[in-house]
């Protein structure tokens, strides 16, 4: 049943909004009298005049309430997408609605605020006073030339796309989507700001899109875990399982954000300079917060959260209540963090290079510096390292069981993730940024030999043998999230050969012949999103082709081979192409490294083209030979299962084929006798002369 909006409000009213209002407040009140204790700005060392206190002091406020706003908004979502048990006809229940409304309020607040902040950030970047700035043909000219408006700009399309969804989504799965929207939504202001400039900035990004994100799941999931505590009727249904399931998030987030906040701090500020200066006791602050939330935490699991597993809200509700405001202050803190500039005592000037690509270059990619000069993807190496281990642990739960489990997939998994971790790890990723040649050896890597390795590992066959099943009555988790994704529509889409093909192939000549590639050559995030989509696009495909793990379309053998040898021909052909083409790609990004051992672009192009041509070969012709065994294997599981048929039935198919025989001989006998003198029937071969047909239909199970 779905509730009335006057329902909802009173809700509302009367659970965990008076705490979060307070919260808002102390946060704003944070953030605001930090930035008038020093009076500084980021931007002063410019020599850019002040753009007065409505801006000085509203800047900070507006920020504060609307990361508030975002946070909120993705906990409500998450609640409703993965906290809480829809209905099993796939819509959500009372308690994942209010969540969708209550997310739709965030949003819109997260709207206003992320649009308030162009003008504002305008106004301070230049500093004018904000009226001076508030004029449409004014913005449309400046914030494309700023990082922090045009990411401001960005986010605000997210949000209200966010609240639009919210206002008219009903079903489960549409909760998830808008999740992962809202989670993305957080990426554009993330990505830019002192993480973005100065050098080592690929690293300092990456970290604070993590810890951005996983404390937004953090504390977002939080309020609303306290919202459902509050609902007194719906707590007693809902609040064990989603208690349980948030503390196991919690302490996932809590060490990705101690982990990457360690990692964006150091690359920010010198370990020396934390003290004695402001920028330092602001960071000294925050990482004692995020201590004593630590400290909260684990109180809540090892009291609260056993507690409330069997009933009890008292003690969620006091030490939640406390974590929260801690938290939401923690935000304002974040944002006075955000608008004081770092020291700049002992930093040296940096390279060009570094200032490009956030680290420098020892020399040359010689064969030894594209294996040994290592410098860790934070997103990738870490996503290498934790699906290899989450794979080993299912595996290992087999063992345990008595089950049996190929090698040969655990292989191939493990040399998949390393093929990851080296393409983005390694010298190879160290390079990739600066060379088209070593970018392109990327390219190949992540599209096309990793995918072949880990869709051979089968990893959905072995999380559906291992994840446990929610029974008739439990609420879903993991094991029915992955069947739900496998058979939702966009995937039955997606899987389409006509899809998958296009995606795959496709997509390069729009990437790096439109011009596109160009645009997003000297963006840290566009190259994080280039990578992505290689790996992606390339799992999606070889996923179908070499049909392993379960599939909405699933393919017969001749069909994925006929897919495979139609890529074959784009690939040779896009290899070709950039051999032969008169016009450098990336032209003006590549010379303004001016890296010395590349003294010609077009040489490098037509190097990386090469690799293009040679190396797409290689791994396709990987997924031929697992073709052709797999093919095989079919045919020898369809002659034990038609033996085993005729031992059960005695035969019955070549008895009756043999009948047939005979009445055909006994019909014809009369013809032939009067040609041939004869009407001796024909002797029916025995089962030795004749081979039994072997006739098999449906979908053959899975190869163990």
């Amino acid at each position: 049943m779905v509730p009335t909006t006057g329902e909802t409000n009173r809700t509302n009213r009367s659970g965990v909004l008076p705490l979060v209002l307070v919260g808002v407040v102390v946060a704003a009140f944070v953030a605001a009298g930090l930035t008038a204790l020093t009076g500084a700005r980021p931007l002063d060392a410019l020599g850019l005049p002040d753009p007065g206190p409505l801006t000085t002091y509203g800047l900070p406020v507006v920020r504060t309430v609307s990361e508030i706003a975002a946070v909120l908004t993705v906990g409500a979502l998450l609640l409703a997408g993965f906290l809480v048990a829809p209905d099993s006809n796939g819509y959500l229940d009372v308690t994942g609605y209010r969540a969708l409304r209550s997310a739709s309020y965030a949003a819109g607040t997260w709207t206003v605020g992320a649009l308030l902040m162009v003008p504002l950030t305008v106004a301070d970047s230049l500093g004018r006073p904000l009226t001076d700035v508030l004029s449409f043909e004014r913005l449309v000219a400046v914030v494309p030339q700023l990082d922090v408006a045009t990411a401001w700009t960005y986010t605000a399309v997210f949000a209200v796309v966010v609240f639009a969804g919210c206002r008219v989504a009903l079903r489960w799965g549409s909760s998830v989507v808008l999740l992962g929207v809202a989670v993305i939504g957080l990426v554009p202001v993330a990505a830019t700001g002192h993480s973005a400039a100065g050098g080592s900035h690929d690293v300092a990004t990456d970290s604070l899109i993590i810890h951005v994100v996983a404390a937004s799941l953090w504390v977002g999931g939080l309020v609303a875990l306290l919202a459902l505590a509050g609902r007194r009727a719906e707590a007693a249904a809902q609040l064990p399982t989603a208690v349980t399931r948030f503390s196991a998030l919690a302490l996932v987030c809590w060490l990705a954000m101690a982990v990457s906040g360690v990692v964006n701090a150091l690359v920010r500020i010198p370990l020396a300079d934390l003290f004695g200066n402001y920028y330092g006791t602001l960071l000294l602050a925050k990482t004692a917060a995020l201590l004593v939330l630590g400290g909260f935490g684990y109180l809540q699991r090892r009291h609260a959260v056993v507690a409330a597993a069997s009933g009890s809200r008292s003690g969620l509700l006091r030490l939640g209540a406390v974590e929260v405001l801690i938290m939401l202050a923690t935000i304002g803190l974040a944002v006075a963090l955000g608008r004081s500039a770092p020291p700049v005592q002992g930093v040296t000037t940096p390279s060009r290079t570094e200032v490009v690509i956030g680290y420098n270059l020892d020399g040359p990619p010689t064969p030894l510096r594209l294996l040994f000069d290592w410098r860790f993807d934070l997103f990738f190496g870490t996503a290498a390292l934790v699906l290899a281990g989450l794979y080993l642990a299912g595996v290992r739960k087999l063992v345990r069981r008595g089950a049996p489990w190929p090698v040969g997939r655990t292989v191939s998994w493990l040399i998949g993730c390393a093929v990851v971790l080296v393409a983005t790890s390694s010298g190879i990723g160290r390079y990739a940024p600066a060379m088209f040649s070593i970018h392109m050896a990327e390219h190949m890597m992540l599209a096309m030999l990793a995918p072949i390795l880990l869709v051979l590992g089968a990893p959905v066959t072995l999380a559906l043998r291992t994840l446990p099943s929610r029974g008739r009555a439990g609420p879903p988790g993991p094991r029915e999230w992955l069947l739900a994704g496998l058979h939702a529509p966009v995937t039955r889409w997606l899987s389409h050969p006509l899809v998958a093909l296009p995606l795959f192939v496709g997509t390069y000549y729009v990437l790096y012949f439109s011009g596109l590639f160009d645009t997003v050559l000297p963006s840290h995030p566009a190259h994080l999103l280039m990578m992505t989509h290689f790996l992606i696009t390339g799992l999606l495909f070889f996923w179908l082709v070499i049909g392993i793990d379960p599939a909405p379309r699933p393919l017969v053998p001749v069909a994925r081979l006929a897919l495979v040898f139609a890529s074959v021909p784009f690939h040779a052909f896009f290899g070709v192409i950039l051999m032969s083409t008169h016009q450098v790609i990336g032209a003006s990004y590549y010379a303004g490294l001016a890296l010395p051992w590349v003294p010609d672009l077009f040489v490098d192009q037509r190097l990386g083209g090469g690799l293009a041509w040679a190396s797409g070969e290689i791994p396709l012709m990987i997924v031929v030979v697992a073709l052709v065994v797999q093919w095989s294997r079919i045919d020898e599981r369809s002659a034990r299962r038609a033996d085993r048929r005729a031992e059960l039935d005695g035969d019955a198919d070549l008895t009756a084929y043999n009948a047939m025989l005979r009445q055909m001989a006994a019909q014809d006998g009369p013809t032939a006798g009067s040609s041939t003198g004869s009407t001796r029937a024909p002797d029916v071969p025995d089962k030795g002369a004749i081979a039994t047909p072997r006739i098999t239909s449906g979908t053959l199970p899975p190869e163990e």
